[in-house]
């Protein structure tokens, strides 16, 4: 079992350790910067953490293992837009949305993915990067539109852990995509989606869905789940079809956090939020839903969280999951950092006064 984790937030990176008697928060690193997204890279204990310094662009930073001291290394970045291009997105990266380590024979390999909506790959631990052409100029970037943003970003990564070159990832709003071949090309992997959202002639089409976040089972790697905008998903053949978990889980089917059990592909847990301009807890009440059985039923879990005029949010990468299976740590857009130890039956309060948390990750 992890005994450390990291909280990534608008003001810092917190680390989280283990004592005999309870989980405590740590070090503290960028300490009053905004910290996107963080990777710590489990084939070599190299961590990684993002920052999003508005103005000053999109930075990278690495820490090595057993090492103390951060090195700014390369950040994605898009080439010049071609003259006379008729594409109406600014090729500049404004944020870096997430990061997903190679497989365990690709040592140094990265993928990130960015608002807007670039998928970049380095070979090098981040010392550089190149953006995956062959997927920003598919021809159904064209109907890719933002959703929580004004523009589209990849913010899922998912590496086949039995075979490096393939990758599915997730766009809001773009759908899910998969290359077979490391990159080289990509089909669309988001049919049986629906986008209520959209007209109803067009509710079906691959390329406008809002997956907020996909995961995969690294044990049962054909398994994946989608917390999508308008429900919950999952797939059983590597996303070649999704379907729809009817009839809806307890308490509220919306939400963005979804976490895998590492090595059962029918267990997965959520956190549910009120849709949609609302985005809080239903009836003001924290809640963690989890199925064990495929989503034929689902549990909600409360105890240990507030459940009263409570109104935190838990984004997309806010709910992470241990190798055990067991430890679960959740963060909230109001600085509240939860842990639980059984499966998510009971949690115990790590804070209720961290800065916005975006990202949560068990070393």
């Amino acid at each position: 079992m992890s005994d450390r984790a990291y909280i990534a937030t608008r003001k810092g990176l917190f680390e989280v350790y283990r004592t005999h008697e309870a989980w405590l928060l740590d070090q503290q690193h960028f300490l009053g910067d905004p910290v996107s997204i963080v990777l710590p890279d489990r084939r070599d204990g190299t961590l990684y953490a993002a920052l999003h310094l508005g103005h000053f662009g999109a930075k990278l930073h690495r820490r090595d293992p057993g090492g103390m001291d951060w090195v700014e290394v390369a950040a994605p970045a898009f080439p010049p837009k071609p003259e006379g291009s008729a594409d109406p997105v600014d090729w500049t990266v404004r944020m870096i949305w997430c990061l997903a380590a190679g497989g365990p024979d690709q040592p140094g390999v990265l993928w990130a993915g960015t608002l807007p909506g670039g998928l970049f790959r380095s070979n090098d631990r981040g010392d550089s990067w190149r953006l995956v052409d062959a997927l920003w100029n598919v021809p159904e970037r064209a109907q890719w539109m933002g959703g929580g943003y004004d523009v589209p970003g990849v913010h899922s990564i998912c590496v086949d852990p039995r075979d490096s070159d393939s990758v599915l990832v997730g766009v809001s709003c773009g759908g899910a995509w998969l290359t077979e071949d490391g990159g080289a090309s990509w089909s669309l992997r988001a049919r049986g989606m629906l986008a209520t959202y959209m007209p109803p002639e067009l509710a079906g089409e691959e390329a406008v869905q809002d997956p907020h976040r996909i995961v995969r089972c690294p044990g049962e790697p054909d398994k994946l789940w989608c917390q999508h905008h308008n429900g919950i998903w999952r797939s059983v053949d590597n996303g070649a079809h999704w379907t729809e978990i009817r009839p809806a889980a307890p308490v509220s089917n919306f939400g963005f956090a979804v976490a895998v059990h590492p090595r059962d592909g029918e267990t997965a847990w959520f956190v549910p939020a009120e849709a949609d301009s609302k985005r809080i807890p239903p009836h003001a009440a924290l809640a963690v839903t989890r199925t064990s059985n495929g989503g034929e039923t689902f549990c909600a879990w409360r105890g240990g969280l507030p459940q009263q005029h409570c109104y935190d949010l838990v984004y997309r990468h806010g709910l992470a999951v241990s190798d055990d299976g067991q430890v679960l740590l959740m963060g909230s857009t109001t600085g509240g950092a939860w842990l639980s130890e059984d499966g998510g039956g009971q949690w115990q309060t790590i804070s209720t006064t961290l800065p916005p948390i975006y990202s949560v990750a068990f070393a």
